[in-house]
């Protein structure tokens, strides 16, 4: 079976770190716009909704799409049996976890701005009445997405098994048709998805995301299947700027910037133009990625262990300190600065020096565990040295 190590792809471990440090901007950035979140700022800025239009296209489709990719290389050295077990542990764990330890601090100060709460301790029994947020308090809140992922991978696995072992042509590959093709599948999941079901990473009527979500999910899944996909991808690359530039203005100038309803035939064309630019920025991104990524760091791999419970600790982090930093008289740019670098500092101290050095702490936030060397005294390690070269050479 083929190493682990001889198929590592370093452009996808930098888009799997980046995309996930993403998130903390974004989360910041909620506290600071209109839209519904725990906590706010006493001062909203419109301005900051207008580049977090642009990054809610493509965000969380990029971590499904290189999650698939994750996908693929894990059934490549383990079976279906250990996989599934796999991510059990990896993922049902965390996210058991994080409901019962990290999430509910997010909703305890947000029933204090309610005026629903008052210190901690009194609050946190009321988790395990098991009341589903927003009408009780027990929530999965930013780690909705573990749930997903880890519903895709079990209930999709025997289509992802059957696909890793097919045999499938590469010849004769458009590049062309993969701007297209992607663009209008997700097109008519969005117009006739959307409007029916709203956005609501409750798992449950929850349609439209799963339809989004699982489609670039297996697209990042069998990228790695086709190689010949990921060459006409980095090809592309230029083109689909293109794309996405024109698709994008188009949304900024007509939509994002305009207070107007739509109905009938403008709410189909502007699910087609939001879909359509959410792949094409997505082309973009690996294309430019499979282009100038390939790098191998000495960093990287350390990262790209700690983004997991980076991505666990975050958002609460960032709901504490805005929660605590919302009525002081700091500017926006100075509340948004404190706040994205201090909980990269925050989340960097906890996972290096708390999480990461003990296995019982590594576990429950998704990581492996560390097997310890050896501490064979040095008086007997020589005679079992011995007794291994002996049945060897048996």
């Amino acid at each position: 079976m083929e190493k682990r190590e001889k198929i590592r792809r370093y452009e996808f471990d930098w888009l799997r770190v980046l995309a996930f440090s993403l998130l903390i901007f974004y989360h910041t950035g909620m506290f600071f716009v209109s839209w519904e979140w725990h906590v706010k700022n006493t001062e909203i800025s419109e301005a900051l909704e207008r580049p977090m239009l642009f990054m809610s296209q493509w965000r969380m489709s990029l971590i499904f799409l290189v999650s698939g990719v994750g996908v693929y290389f894990a059934l490549g050295y383990r079976s279906a049996g250990a996989f599934a077990k796999d991510r059990l542990k990896r993922i049902f764990v965390p996210l058991l976890v994080g409901m019962l330890l990290v999430v509910p601090p997010q909703v305890y100060f947000e029933r204090v701005m309610q005026g629903a709460a008052t210190d901690y301790l009194s609050f946190y029994p009321s988790i395990f009445k098991f009341e589903p947020y927003p009408e009780g308090n027990f929530s999965w809140h930013h780690l909705w997405y573990l749930a997903y992922i880890l519903c895709y991978s079990l209930l999709l696995l025997p289509l992802l098994v059957y696909i890793r072992k097919a045999s499938i042509k590469q010849e004769h590959i458009k590049g062309w048709l993969l701007l297209l093709v992607p663009a209008l599948w997700l097109s008519i999941g969005g117009m006739l998805l959307n409007e029916r079901f709203p956005a609501t990473n409750a798992l449950i009527n929850d349609w439209a995301n799963h339809f989004l979500y699982i489609s670039v999910f297996l697209i990042g899944f069998l990228l790695m299947k086709i190689p010949a996909l990921q060459e006409k991808i980095r090809s592309m690359r230029w083109y689909s700027m293109a794309a996405a530039l024109a698709t994008v203005t188009v949304l900024y100038t007509f939509y994002w910037y305009q207070d107007t309803d739509l109905a009938g035939a403008e709410v189909a064309f502007y699910h087609v133009l939001k879909q359509s630019n959410r792949w094409f920025w997505l082309m973009v991104i690996l294309g430019f990625a499979l282009q100038h990524l390939q790098i191998r760091s000495r960093h990287l791999a350390r990262a790209n262990e700690m983004v997991y419970p980076f991505y666990i600790l975050h958002q609460t982090v960032i709901v504490a300190l805005g929660f605590y930093l919302r009525e002081l008289n700091w500017s926006i740019g100075s509340k948004f600065t404190f706040i994205s670098l201090g909980t990269f500092i925050l989340c960097f101290i906890l996972v290096r020096f708390v999480i990461m050095p003990f296995n019982w702490l590594r576990v429950p936030f998704g990581l492996k565990p560390v097997q310890r060397a050896n501490t064979t005294a040095p008086e007997t390690a020589p005679a079992q040295r011995l007794v291994k070269v002996a049945g060897e050479k048996v």
